[in-house]
C-alpha cells in the first residue's frame, strides 16, 4: 500500500525540511500551509500543496477526505513563546482548537491516519536539576501559552487514542536547528558571522546570556524522528526528541566563529538578555530509542556547518 502523509505546517522549518525528507522516501505528499505555499520546493509528480487554516474545520475535513493520507505529520502551529504572551488567544486558536478540529475530521474518516503530533519540551515548564535529563513521565507544567496550548494538544492526541483508537503519537521536540532556521542564538550567531564575513555590517557579534546550556537536535535527526514515530512508535504515547548531549552557548558562539573564519568581537547587550533563562534543558530520549532505534546521527559541528553554507548562500 502506497503511503500518502499529509504535513500540516508545511511551510515552517521543520515542515519543510519533513516534506523533502518524505519525498526521498518515494511517498505522496501533501502539504498544507497557512500563508505561504510551495514557491521553495521542485515541481515533482508525488508532491502538491494545498492553502488550509486548521481554524477552518470544514476545510481541513475536506483535503483529508480528498486526499485520504495514510500518515498525518501535525506541525501547524503559532510556535513562539514570546508571541503567546502577546497573543494568548491566537496561539490557542492556532495550537489547540486547529488540533482539535483536525482529530475530529480524523476521527470521521473511514480509515484513520497515523497522526504524529509536533509537542514540545515546553509542556515542562521548570524542571529541577535533579531531574535533568526530563523523561517523558516528568509532570508537565508549562510556564507560558505556549507551551499550555502544546499541553492541550498532547492530552487532546492522547485522548483520541483511547476514545477513539486515532493511532496518535506525540513528538515532545527540544531545541532544534539547522539550515534555514531563524529566532535562536545558533541561526543568529552563524547569520552575523556570514554578515561580517561579506562586509554587511561591522566585526562585532552582539550576544545575550551565553552561560545557559541547550541540546540542539539537527533537524534532519528530527524529521528522522517523526518518521520512525510514524513506522513504529508505541500509538497513544508521548516522546521526547532531543540532541544527546547539551552545549553552553558560549561554546556554540566560539565554535562557529572557528569555523567560519571569521574574526570578531562578542558584544554582550542587555536588549538580548532575557529576564529569565533555565541553566539547562535537556531531555531523556531513552524511550524512543528503545521502541523506535532512533538516535541522533548529526554532531553540533556538522549542523553549524551546514547552517554557514546555508546562510552563505542566500545572504
Amino acid at each position: 500500500m502506497s503511503k500518502i502523509a499529509l504535513v500540516t505546517g508545511a511551510e515552517g522549518f521543520i515542515g519543510s525540511h519533513l516534506v523533502k525528507f518524505l519525498q526521498t522516501k518515494e511517498w505522496d505528499v501533501i502539504g498544507s500551509y497557512l500563508l505561504h505555499g510551495s514557491n521553495s520546493f521542485p515541481k515533482l509528480r508525488n508532491l502538491r500543496f494545498v492553502q488550509c487554516d486548521l481554524a477552518n474545520g470544514q476545510k481541513v475535513e475536506q483535503i483529508l477526505k480528498q486526499y485520504e493520507p495514510t500518515h498525518v505529520f501535525h506541525l501547524g502551529a503559532q510556535s513562539l513563546p514570546t508571541v503567546s504572551w502577546a497573543d494568548p488567544v491566537g496561539t490557542f486558536e492556532s495550537n489547540a482548537m486547529g488540533s482539535l478540529h483536525l482529530f475530529e475530521a480524523v476521527r470521521h474518516m473511514k480509515r484513520p491516519p497515523v497522526v504524529v503530533s509536533a509537542c514540545s519540551s515546553a509542556e515542562y515548564g521548570h524542571v529541577p536539576a535533579s531531574a535533568i535529563p526530563v523523561t517523558e513521565e516528568q509532570p508537565l507544567r508549562p510556564l507560558h501559552p505556549y507551551g499550555i496550548s502544546k499541553v492541550c494538544l498532547d492530552l487532546l492526541a492522547r485522548e483520541y487514542f483511547l476514545d477513539y483508537k486515532i493511532p496518535a503519537v506525540n513528538l515532545r521536540l527540544f531545541n532544534t536547528t539547522g539550515p534555514g532556521k531563524t529566532n535562536d542564538a545558533p541561526s543568529d550567531f552563524v547569520r552575523q558571522l556570514i554578515r561580517i564575513k561579506k562586509g554587511l555590517q561591522p566585526p562585532v557579534i552582539e550576544v545575550g546570556n551565553l552561560k545557559p546550556h541547550r541540546a540542539f537536535l539537527d533537524v534532519n535527526d528530527t524529521v528522522r524522528g517523526f518518521y520512525l514515530a510514524a513506522l513504529k512508535g508505541k500509538r497513544g504515547e508521548a516522546y521526547n526528541l532531543c540532541a544527546s548531549s547539551t552545549h553552553e552557548i558560549g561554546e556554540l558562539l566560539r565554535t562557529a566563529i572557528r569555523l567560519s573564519g571569521v574574526k570578531a568581537e562578542v558584544r554582550p547587550t542587555s536588549r538580548l538578555m532575557r529576564p529569565s533563562d533555565e541553566k539547562i534543558i535537556f531531555g531523556s530520549t531513552k524511550k524512543i530509542h528503545k521502541q523506535t532505534g532512533w538516535k541522533p546521527m548529526f554532531s553540533i559541528e556538522q549542523t553549524l556547518t551546514s547552517m554557514l553554507d546555508f546562510w552563505d548562500r542566500v545572504i
